[in-house]
């Protein structure tokens, strides 16, 4: 197979899809591997790394694109690569469609295999998503905090504090893996935490864990709207594998809210879990509604791409070596998870929650290949 991996061109995307030693793997595996050329600069890696271990650089994407039996990349494609994809190449990357109606239709109008990353799921996990969503749970805490700066338009607050001082109350929405991350760090900041979720169990397994250092609270409306009048810093940690996020936080709540809170949309690659939630972009990452400063990047973790790139790398490289070796019948044979990855199929819709989502016809993958 010829494996290809084209630069990322969302704004401030510095991850590669693929490291050299990987590339390397995919070599000795027999297949041919494309690289365009200064692809890996952002992540830390050159493009003579990549050829000591016997990938070819290409000077532009489009060869790339036109040549390739599978395209690897981290961000979903963007609008001016959509003429690129054809049929029946496959796509391995994250996707998001559920919230991407354009990409979507893109997708099934060119006939493209989009195998997904974070509709993979193996034993009720996510391991494709759990590295990304375990940094960019880390980094919502390290933004909330900056923007919390009084220079940046927050409210002046110290999340730890000193003594003497109040510490910074942080509420967390969703005690996933992006929130137990969150939660992780915003101890170790030493604050005033408190944690929401629907699952008991979750809240039981941490509260055994930090004991009196947080509070467990179970999510209902009126507990949220509670929390958030004396927040300083809400994270919005809300996931549903493959379909849009709920909106949690609504418009009217920003008006009991502190002037100058922060609030970290992690969830707005699915839409986002506050009503007033923007995608946003690293060059101009925050914007205010009702003297609230919000913070909704879509890409979180590419603002730490050499460690982002080595977590999503060492979670997809044995998915991406089955479906070179042995297409994606064999590959899903090997590894039955990845057909909740395949979103499209030949111009069909294959995951529910998008059929769902944009009122399209669906067919489980599993049924189109055997046919």
């Amino acid at each position: 197979m010829i494996i290809g991996c084209v630069k990322e061109i969302k704004s401030h995307e510095y991850r590669v899809g693929v490291t050299p030693d990987n590339a390397g793997e995919y070599v000795r595996h027999g297949h041919t591997f494309f690289l365009e050329k200064n692809a890996g600069i952002g992540a830390g890696f050159s493009d003579q790394e990549y050829v000591d271990q016997g990938a070819e650089i290409v000077e532009d994407s489009e060869t790339i694109w036109g040549r390739s039996d599978m395209i690897i990349k981290v961000k979903e494609p963007l609008e001016q690569e959509y003429p690129l994809m054809r049929k029946g190449q496959i796509l391995f990357t994250y996707l998001h469609l559920a919230a991407n109606k354009d990409l979507t239709e893109a997708l099934l109008g060119s006939g493209t295999i989009g195998v997904a990353y974070e509709t993979i799921v193996k034993n009720h996990g996510l391991p494709c998503l759990k590295p990304m969503s375990e940094i960019a749970g880390r980094l919502s805490l390290q933004e909330g905090a900056k923007y919390l700066e009084k220079p940046f338009g927050g409210r002046g607050v110290l999340i730890g504090g000193v003594p003497g001082t109040k510490q910074g109350k942080v509420v967390i929405l969703g005690a996933g893996v992006v929130g137990m991350n969150a939660l992780k760090m915003a101890v170790g900041m030493g604050a005033d935490v408190t944690i929401m979720d629907i699952d008991l169990e979750k809240l039981t397994y941490l509260d055994d864990l930090y004991g009196n250092k947080i509070q467990t609270l179970f999510s209902t409306p009126d507990n949220i709207a509670e929390e958030l009048k004396s927040a300083d810093l809400v994270i919005g940690a809300i996931l549903i594998p493959g379909d849009s996020t709920p909106k949690l936080v609504r418009q009217s709540h920003l008006k009991t809210m502190k002037p100058g809170a922060v609030m970290v949309d992690v969830a707005i690659d699915q839409g986002g879990c506050f009503e007033t939630s923007v995608v946003t972009y690293h060059e101009n990452p925050i914007y205010f509604v009702e003297g609230i400063l919000h913070y909704c990047v879509g890409n979180m973790p590419g603002s730490v791409p050499v460690s982002s790139t080595l977590a999503l790398t060492n979670a997809t490289l044995r998915y991406g070596l089955a479906l070179a070796d042995k297409g994606l019948a064999g590959a899903i044979a090997a590894f039955p998870e990845l057909s909740d990855g395949v979103n499209t199929y030949f111009g069909i819709c294959t995951n529910s929650k998008v059929a769902g989502r944009f009122g399209l016809e669906i067919q489980l993958i599993d049924e189109l290949i055997a046919s």
